[in-house]
Parts: C-alpha cells; sequence; structure tokens
C-alpha cells in the first residue's frame, strides 16, 4: 500500500515540476492512487473532490476577494497613496516608503499579494525610477512589501490555513496584524538606511504640520476603516469571519457610492475577477482534499509525528528543521498549494511539542509568503519582473539584503512568541 502511496507521491511531484497546473497536478497524483488500488472505490475520488469546497467558512475567500477588486474600483488606492505620501515624506527614501507602507495599508483591503504586487509595479516603479531610484531597488522593494499583505488581514492564506487546521481565523486575523506590523517597520528601516547610503532623496523637505496629515487622512480615513469593522466585529461576535466577507462587499460598494467612482460596468468586471480568481483556489482546495484524504486513510500523520518525536526531542530543533523544510519547499511549490497538503501533517505534529496553534499557523504562513519571493519559482518575483523589465539576476542580487531581514524576522517569530500571540491574548 505504501508503494502505491510513494509513486503517487512521485506522480504529484513530477507533474508539479513540469509545470503542470497545480490542481492537476495534484488530481494526477491522487488518481494514480485510487486506479492502482483495487480495494478501494473510485467514487471516493470524485466525493472529496466534491466536499472538500463545501466547508462554510471557505465562502470568506470569494466574499474577501471581491471586496478588494471592488475597492480597487472606488479610488481607495489612490486615497491610500496620497496619504502614504503625507506620512512617509521626510523619511529617507521617500517613495520607497510610500511603496511599503501603502502594501501594509492595503493588505487590509486587497488580501492578495500578486494583485498588490502587480498594481505597485505599475504605479510606483516608474515614479520611483524617475526620482532616481534604481529600477532593482524599486522591483525588490515592490515585491517585498508585497509580502506584507497575506499578513495583513484579511489574507486568503490565514483564511485557508485555518479552515485546513481548524484554527479560528479570527485570531489568525489578530495575530496578522502585529506580524504585519513587525515586517513593515523592519523594512522601512532597512529602505531608510539603504536610501541614505545611496542619497535616495526625501518627497518632501517641508516640515508635515498637523493640519497637512490630517487633511491627507481624511480621505483615507473610511477605506482604512474596514480592517477595525473586520477584526472588532468579528471579536464582539456580531459577524463571523464568514459573514465579515460579505460585510467587506457592502462597505466596498458603500465607498464606491460615496466617491461616485464605481459603475455598473466596474462591478460586473469586478465579479468576473472574483470568479476566476476564486474559482483558481477553490480548484487547489478541491484536488488537495482528494490528497489529504488519502495521507489519512493510510495514517501518514500519525506515522510521521511518531517517527518525529522519536528523532527530535527539542521543540526549538524541530521548529529549526520545519523552517528550513518550508523555506525549500516555499522555493519551488506555490504557497497555497504546500499548505493544503502540508498543514494536515505539520500542524498536528507541532501540537504535540506543545507549539502555540496560532504561532506555528503563523510561522507557516510566513514561510509561505518568503517562497513567493524566492527563486527559481518566486511568483512574486516573476510578477513584478515582468512588469517593470527588470532583469531576474539584477533583481536576486538587489534583494540579499531583504532576504537577510525576512530571515531575522522569521526567526523572530519563531522563538519570541510575543510577536505572533501577544495581540491575540490581548483581545482574548
Amino acid at each position: 500500500m505504501h508503494n502505491i502511496l510513494i509513486l503517487s507521491a512521485i506522480v504529484m511531484l513530477a507533474l508539479l515540476f513540469l509545470k503542470v497546473p497545480v490542481f492537476i497536478s495534484i488530481l494526477g497524483g491522487s488518481a494514480v492512487y485510487f486506479l492502482l488500488n483495487p480495494g478501494i472505490n473510485p467514487i471516493i475520488f470524485a466525493q472529496q473532490a466534491i466536499t472538500g469546497v463545501e466547508s462554510i467558512s471557505l465562502l470568506a475567500i470569494p466574499f474577501f476577494v471581491c471586496a478588494g477588486i471592488f475597492m480597487n474600483y472606488t479610488g481607495v488606492t489612490k486615497r491610500i497613496m496620497d496619504f502614504c505620501e503625507v506620512a512617509t515624506a521626510r523619511l529617507p527614501g521617500g517613495l520607497a516608503q510610500v511603496n511599503v507602507l501603502l502594501s501594509t495599508l492595503m493588505g487590509g483591503l486587497s488580501g492578495s499579494n500578486i494583485a498588490d504586487a502587480a498594481m505597485q509595479s505599475k504605479m510606483l516603479v516608474p515614479e520611483m525610477t524617475k526620482k532616481g531610484f534604481s529600477l532593482e531597488f524599486s522591483s525588490v522593494v515592490t515585491a517585498a512589501s508585497s509580502m506584507i499583505t497575506p499578513l495583513i488581514p484579511p489574507g486568503i492564506a490565514m483564511i485557508l490555513y485555518g479552515v485546513i487546521a481548524n484554527v479560528s481565523i479570527g485570531k489568525l486575523f489578530i495575530s496578522g496584524i502585529g506580524v504585519g506590523t513587525l515586517l513593515c517597520a523592519s523594512m522601512m528601516i532597512l529602505v531608510g538606511v539603504i536610501s541614505k547610503k545611496r542619497s535616495y532623496g526625501v518627497i518632501s523637505d517641508e516640515k508635515v504640520t498637523a493640519e497637512k496629515f490630517f487633511k491627507a487622512l481624511k480621505p483615507a480615513l473610511l477605506p482604512l476603516c474596514l480592517p477595525i469593522i473586520i477584526i472588532g466585529g468579528i471579536r464582539i461576535g456580531i459577524f463571523t469571519a464568514t459573514e465579515a466577507g460579505a460585510v467587506a462587499i457592502v462597505y466596498s460598494l458603500f465607498l464606491g457610492i460615496i466617491y461616485r467612482e464605481i459603475k455598473l460596468k466596474n462591478i460586473i468586471t469586478g465579479l468576473k475577477e472574483t470568479i476566476t480568481t476564486t474559482s483558481s483556489i477553490m480548484l487547489i482546495v478541491s484536488a488537495a482534499s482528494v490528497f489529504s484524504w488519502i495521507l489519512t486513510k493510510e495514517q501518514i500523520p500519525q506515522q510521521l509525528t511518531a517517527y518525529i518525536m522519536t528523532v527530535i526531542s527539542n521543540k526549538y530543533v524541530f521548529l529549526i528543521v520545519i523552517n528550513i523544510f518550508l523555506l525549500l519547499v516555499g522555493m519551488f511549490i506555490e504557497g497555497n498549494a504546500s499548505m493544503i497538503v502540508l498543514v494536515p501533517l505539520l500542524a498536528p505534529i507541532a501540537a504535540q511539542y506543545g507549539i502555540n496553534e496560532i504561532q506555528f499557523a503563523m510561522i507557516y504562513i510566513f514561510n509561505n509568503a518568503i517562497g513567493a519571493l524566492s527563486p527559481p519559482m518566486g511568483t512574486l518575483m516573476f510578477v513584478t519582473c515582468s512588469i517593470t523589465k527588470c532583469k531576474t539576476a539584477n533583481f536576486i542580487k538587489e534583494a540579499v539584503p531583504f532576504y537577510i531581514l525576512l530571515l531575522i524576522n522569521l526567526l523572530l517569530l519563531t522563538y519570541v512568541p510575543i510577536f505572533t500571540t501577544g495581540l491575540v491574548d490581548l483581545f482574548y
């Protein structure tokens, strides 16, 4: 039986490395298991593929994707960018600081790091190069800052993890605020240091008065209230994390009406984009639920837990090993796909070591985010470079200080629990 499972895993990995779409790769590997196993009814294959996407919690994904897309049609991005320019006007690195702060604030609205990277590559990189920033530095800052997006609620990765590992999505959202803020602050410091060294100028030498600050904040205030409404509503118990997605859609349409920028054709286009984006995620969830069923039937999580517990006695050593493993996986496999396959295996083991479930979730999601920036398969790197026309080799060379910063952040999340659980303990 194990031989069939090994063959199934080899087929799946081979298809992934051949760049076959993720859901087809996982389904292909799973199909081998069912075809070569005469004792199992093939109908189960179809049943698991369908039931895997029937979780009510997964409704949060299309809701938040839709809300984020509608936000882009309501002029929200421009208003928040104007506020970021005023807030960071006198910091070294000017527009580079705007880039980082904009990703952090937009993370609470879009939830998609690829959408964020694409948007800022078009909007900010041309402006940065005009102001004297190198194309490589501008591209790296854009891609690296987009990593913050899945860490800030309502990140899609947190919703998926919560559903797979049966962890409170509301608690993950609150933890994400702390983790996202840590990465934002540390990245702004790094950008400031590099900008000073290279003499990249500030946006303005004028002092930012309270009047000027609040004038820029006023148009951006309503959009920036969305994460507060989501977190507050979930914590008070007005709505669940899933229902918060529906609230976000209504709120985004409300902003569109107030700003008079959203039109019927935008709504129709937005709904089409929501369907295509959600479909790609759900196909992966569906395929992975079949593979998860196979792992459960073969009792792989239990066997793996028993083996690792005998080999590694210390939870801190376990965390180092897991971080190295996840960083390597992230270099080759898309984050959501790896999450659906690996979380059912790794989360129970982490629990056996007494690691807080929220802390382990954020460590996992952070590793996924680093993977999206890492060669050879980093999606953020390729999306950004394809739009900015930056050469990949130059991008990787420029990104070295950012990779070091990300590893330092990862170590902080791994060994200083307050960064992942501090806000959760405070709220709950």
